[in-house]
């Protein structure tokens, strides 16, 4: 989904607070569902469009105090008991029906308008739930922590994206901006045909470096916030710097090296975080960042 790249890094893991689970699993259980309506099968687009305008009627019916049917029960108690911002929710069902017809991006101000819906709502609906969950025990959110749970969300989303480009282009969609495309010279056929030559991985170097960028200036908020939290999102980071590190080892070349996570690469990372070395700091890479 928008959201896809969760399913690298510890969404509604034991590592947040055991009261904070309940709903974020709620959150991402109705996010994973709306998703695979724009991915999966081989439904025609206006069936898709169609079922995802159904979740965008769940969440009115919800929001004026109604009771959709019950696939919607669990989301539908997060949001009255938490007091969920529903239009968090509703950018997310806009991205994933933008998924379903929007299948390039002109540039990366494109792109980060889409993240903005495909993702951080996910980071912002998070600490919502751990503002009301815990809010006995910490100050308000501040907008400062929602611009650094934008970062995070934003770079996790663009290395999913890195990692499976071959996934996306059998789905016929692009995610890299057509500028930079433009820029270092690479085409449709290079995708097409796997072509991870030295074109290839300096722009695969330029969007990972960017990525990279963001993960580190967004990391303070895993400084900030105490707790479990703070460490989910320390890990998080810590995942996705290592992801990248994996596309960096293999130049770039996702298509032969798709990149993931696995169980004894969590052991190390979150092993780390408690112990609190290896912590991913401000790189000087972020000033690749554009």
């Amino acid at each position: 989904m928008g959201v896809d790249h969760y399913e690298n890094f510890p969404v509604a893991s034991v590592l947040l607070p055991r009261r904070m689970r309940a709903p974020i699993e709620a959150i991402y259980g109705f996010a994973r569902s709306a998703d695979d309506i724009a991915d999966e099968g081989d439904a025609a687009d206006a069936d898709r469009l169609a079922e995802l305008d159904r979740y965008r009627r769940a969440l009115d019916a919800i929001e004026a105090g109604r009771t959709p049917d019950a696939q919607f029960d669990r989301i539908a108690d997060a949001i009255r008991a938490h007091e969920l911002p529903v239009q968090l929710l509703r950018d997310l069902i806009d991205a994933f029906a933008q998924d379903v017809v929007k299948k390039r991006y002109a540039d990366f101000a494109e792109l980060m308008d889409y993240s903005r819906r495909s993702a951080n709502p996910v980071g912002r609906l998070v600490l919502h739930v751990f503002e009301r969950v815990e809010g006995r025990h910490i100050a308000p959110v501040s907008p400062s922590s929602l611009k650094l749970s934008d970062l995070i969300c934003s770079a996790l989303q663009f290395i999913n994206f890195w990692q499976d480009v071959a996934v996306d282009w059998k789905k016929g969609r692009v995610y890299i901006p057509q500028g930079d495309l433009a820029r270092f010279g690479v085409s449709d056929a290079d995708i097409a045909n796997a072509n991870a030559n030295a074109k290839w991985r300096e722009l695969m170097a330029f969007e990972c470096a960017r990525a990279r960028g963001m993960l580190a200036e967004g990391s303070a908020l895993g400084r900030e916030l105490p707790g479990k939290l703070g460490l989910e999102i320390r890990a998080t980071v810590a995942g996705g710097t290592a992801i990248l590190d994996k596309i960096d080892a293999v130049r770039g070349d996702v298509f032969r090296h798709r990149p993931t996570l696995g169980k004894f690469d969590w052991i190390k990372i979150i092993g780390k975080m408690v112990s609190g070395t290896n912590f991913p700091g401000r790189s000087p890479s972020s000033k690749n960042r554009t």
